[in-house]
C-alpha cells in the first residue's frame, strides 16, 4: 500500500475538473423549438443550439449506482416520459477535492454518486454522421465529461456527433473485494468504471441514430486515464462491436493488479479492497456500503487506494501487454500519440536523482539495466541528468505505449497513425512546461479559449489557430474515415513498416521513426520485467527494479 499511496499523491495534481449547473428537469415544449427536440429510444429530449450545433447535456445512460447498487454493474436507465430538458450538465462523479490552483483546474462545483450521464453535440440536420465518444482523464480518480476543454462544438461543426461521458471514479469505480466477488454471478469485482464506459457505449449504440449519428461508425477516444480506458475497452470482450476506431492520447500500459493473486509488485486486488475496508473501520461489505460516498472517497484516497483496472479474467482477461502481444485486442484502426513534455507537469512521476552526481546516476543505471545500460545511457545520458530523468519517465509510460499500440495494430493488419506533440509557446515554455501532459487537448478540440484558470495560455495568433485547425481536421477525418487528413496540412503517413508519424511542433511535419531507439529499448525493459513478474512503466531510471538479463522472446 505504501507504493500505491505514494503514486496517488504524485498524480493528485493531474485531476481535471469543471463547473457544473443544476440537474436536468422536465421541459414544457414551446412552439417553434421542434428542431431541438429528439425522440430517442431512451425518451424525448430537448436541447439547445450553441455556436450552430445542437447540444444535449446530462442524459442518464444508467440507473443511479447508489445504495445496494454501489459496486454493482450498471443497469440501463429507465426510459423517461414527457420531454426531458437537457440543457445543463449532470453532476461529476464523486472524487477527491483537487488542490487549489492546480494546472488542470479546480474540483467540480457539483459531485454526486448518482452521476452516470453523457452529453452530445450534433450538427444540425445530421443523419448517419460518424460518432466520437470522449473518455476523460484524471487518473481514474477525478475529472468529468463536462470539462470546458472537451466542448464538442468545433468537432461537431466538422460533421461529427460528439459524446462525452462520466463514469465511476476512485474507490467507487474500481474497488475489488472478496465479498463483492462472492455476490457477483461472474465471481469477479472491480472494473465498475469500465463497466460504466461499456454501458455508455451500449446507450450510444441504441440511441445515437436519433441524434443524427451512425451507431456502426463509433470512435472511442481519450487522454491519460481516458486513453488507458480506451486500451481497456480494446481488450474487453464485452466491448467488442461497440466501436470501430480508437484514439489513444498519452495512454499507458502499466500492470493491472490481478483479482486474486499478487504479482508485478502489487498485492491481489481483492486483498487491497480488504485492507482499504479495514483502514476505514468497515469490517464487511454492508459497512462499506453504509459509508457516505464523499467520506468513503476521501478516506480511501488518503489511505492510498490507487484506482486501476483489474485483470479479472473476464472484462480484462489478462495484462494489456499480453492481450496486445497475442493479437486479441479489438481489430480497429487507431491513432496514438504522446507529448514530448508529458512529465514536466507530472513531476511526482519523475524519480529523484541518485546521490553522487553524474557518476552516481550512471552507476545506478548500470546496476539496474545490465546489458541494456549502454543503450539506456545513450538515450538518457548522465551528462543531462535532469532532462534524462524527465525523458525516461515520459518514455516508460507514454512514448513506449503510443508506439506499441501503433506497432501492434499494424501487426493485426489495421491502419495505425502515430503522433508526437512537441508544440511550445511562450507561456508554457516560460513555466518549464513545453508540450506538457494534456497540452494537445485544446488544440485537437478547438477549445483554445476554454482553458482551466491556471493553464498557460497560447497566444491569440494565426499560427496557433492554424495548428488547432489542422489538428481538429486530422482528428475529425480519422473518426470519419479511419485516416487523418486536414486541409492545407501535410499527408499523415501510416505507421507501417517505416514507422511513419506526424510531429506537431510549430506546424505539422510528417516523418519516420520518432526518437530512434526509444521504443525497442523500453519494449525490452517492459518485456523482461513482465516475464519476471516485476513492475514496469511506473518506476523508470534509477528508481526502477532491476531488469533481468536477456529473456527469450523479449529482444
Amino acid at each position: 500500500m505504501t507504493r500505491a499511496r505514494a503514486i496517488v499523491r504524485r498524480i493528485a495534481g493531474c485531476l481535471a475538473g469543471a463547473l457544473f449547473a443544476l440537474a436536468t428537469q422536465t421541459h414544457a415544449q414551446t412552439p417553434g423549438d421542434n428542431a431541438l427536440t429528439v425522440e430517442a429510444q431512451a425518451g424525448a429530449v430537448h436541447g439547445a443550439v450553441e455556436g450552430g450545433v445542437r447540444v444535449f447535456r446530462g442524459l442518464p445512460y444508467a440507473q443511479p449506482p447508489t445504495g445496494a447498487w454501489r459496486w454493482r454493474p450498471p443497469r440501463p436507465a429507465d426510459p423517461w416520459t414527457g420531454v426531458r430538458e437537457a440543457t445543463t450538465f449532470g453532476p461529476a462523479c464523486m472524487q477527491p477535492v483537487a488542490p487549489p490552483g492546480g494546472l488542470y483546474g479546480d474540483s467540480p462545483a457539483r459531485m454526486d454518486e448518482d452521476c452516470l450521464s453523457l452529453n452530445i453535440w450534433t450538427p444540425p440536420q445530421a443523419k448517419g454522421a460518424p460518432v466520437l465518444v470522449w473518455i476523460h482523464g484524471g487518473a481514474l480518480l477525478g475529472g468529468s465529461g463536462s470539462d470546458a476543454s472537451y466542448d464538442g462544438a468545433r468537432l461537431a461543426a466538422q460533421g461529427l456527433v460528439v459524446v462525452t461521458i462520466n463514469y465511476r471514479l476512485g474507490v467507487l469505480g474500481w474497488l475489488a473485494h472478496p465479498e463483492l466477488s462472492a455476490e457477483s454471478p461472474a465471481g469477479i469485482s472491480g472494473n465498475y468504471g469500465l463497466m460504466d464506459q461499456i454501458a455508455a457505449l451500449a446507450w450510444v449504440k441504441r440511441n445515437i441514430a436519433a441524434f443524427g449519428g451512425d451507431p456502426d461508425k463509433v470512435t472511442i477516444a481519450g487522454q491519460s486515464a481516458g486513453a488507458l480506458s480506451v486500451l481497456y475497452l480494446m481488450a474487453a470482450p464485452p466491448a467488442r462491436g461497440l466501436f470501430q476506431r480508437a484514439i489513444v492520447q498519452s495512454g499507458y500500459m502499466v500492470p493491472a493488479p490481478a483479482l486474486k493473486r499478487a504479482g508485478f509488485g502489487a498485492p491481489a486486488a481483492e486483498k487491497v479492497g480488504e485492507l482499504i475496508g479495514l483502514s476505514l473501520g468497515a469490517q464487511d461489505l454492508t459497512a462499506l456500503r453504509a459509508l457516505d460516498a464523499r467520506t468513503l472517497t476521501n478516506r480511501a484516497t488518503m489511505a492510498g487506494f490507487l484506482p486501476m483496472g483489474v485483470a479479472d479474467g473476464r472484462l480484462l482477461p489478462r495484462q494489456l501487454t499480453e492481450t496486445f502481444d497475442r493479437g486479441e485486442q479489438a481489430p480497429v484502426a487507431v491513432m496514438a500519440g504522446f507529448t514530448t513534455g508529458e512529465t514536466r507537469s507530472l513531476r511526482g512521476l519523475v524519480p529523484k536523482p541518485p546521490s553522487g552526481g553524474a557518476a552516481g546516476y550512471e552507476a545506478a543505471i548500470r546496476s539496474r539495466y545490465g546489458d541494456l545500460a549502454d543503450a539506456y545511457l545513450k538515450l538518457y545520458p548522465a551528462a543531462t541528468e535532469d532532462e534524462s530523468l524527465l525523458a525516461a519517465s515520459r518514455d516508460a509510460l507514454y512514448g513506449w505505449t503510443a508506439q506499441r499500440v501503433a506497432d501492434k495494430q499494424t501487426a493485426l493488419g489495421q491502419p495505425a497513425y502515430l503522433y508526437v506533440f512537441d508544440h511550445g509557446y511562450p507561456a508554457a515554455d516560460g513555466a518549464g512546461l513545453h508540450a506538457f501532459h494534456a497540452a494537445e487537448i485544446p488544440f485537437a478540440f478547438g477549445t483554445l479559449d476554454r482553458l482551466p484558470p491556471h493553464w498557460p495560455r497560447p497566444p491569440d495568433t494565426p499560427a496557433e489557430a492554424a495548428l488547432s485547425d489542422a489538428m481538429v481536421g486530422y482528428w475529425a477525418s480519422f473518426a470519419q474515415g479511419g485516416a487523418p487528413t486536414a486541409a492545407g496540412a501535410p499527408a499523415w503517413p501510416a505507421y507501417g513498416d517505416a514507422k511513419g508519424y506526424m510531429d506537431f511542433a510549430a506546424t505539422p511535419v510528417a516523418g519516420h521513426d520518432p526518437m530512434p531507439g526509444m521504443y525497442p529499448l523500453n519494449e525490452a525493459i517492459a518485456c523482461r520485467r513482465a516475464k519476471a513478474a516485476r513492475p514496469w512503466g511506473w518506476l523508470p531510471g534509477p528508481a526502477g527494479p532491476s531488469t533481468p538479463a536477456k529473456v527469450s522472446g523479449c529482444d
